[in-house]
């Protein structure tokens, strides 16, 4: 039984939201970095170039607004699952989770523990699973709960 289930996790699709024109620090980027690895545990991660840290700080340049649009819109309705973090507010992630939801796709919102309230629009949507986090161990503890439920 467990390697049928693991099976099903490898061939799950991940889609991972994270502010890329948001705020960004070393410690956001080193946090992606960490939950991309976590989440490719579980399956394939659509958007696994967004712990890249040239991204992370200018964003994707050479593309146009409507080619990134397109693209990630596409891996959303391709994905299994939506991952987000959370802890940076960004009208960006706040789409794409909406997209997921309309989509019926299975959402984790992560936040780290600092202190700022999270909008209601996504804590008061009984469709997104919404965990706070101190540490990189305890988000790899919910990301495990959360697939394995």
């Amino acid at each position: 039984m467990r390697k049928n289930i693991y099976l099903l996790f490898k061939n799950m699709k991940i889609y991972f939201a994270t502010s890329i024109s948001g705020v960004i620090t070393e410690d956001s980027n080193y946090n992606n970095i960490e939950l991309i690895k976590i989440l490719k545990e579980y399956g394939t991660v659509l958007s696994e170039h967004f712990a890249n840290a040239d991204i992370q700080s200018i964003g994707e340049k050479e593309l146009s607004d409507q080619f990134i649009h397109d693209r990630d819109m596409g891996w959303i309705d391709e994905s299994d699952s939506i991952v987000a973090d959370v802890t940076n507010p960004s009208l960006g992630v706040g789409y794409e989770i909406r997209h997921g939801i309309v989509t019926g796709k299975k959402i984790l919102c992560l936040k780290r523990k600092n202190g700022k309230r999270l909008s209601a629009m996504i804590t008061g949507n009984g469709k997104v699973t919404v965990k706070e986090y101190t540490d990189i161990e305890e988000a790899k503890n919910i990301i495990g709960g959360f697939f394995s439920s």
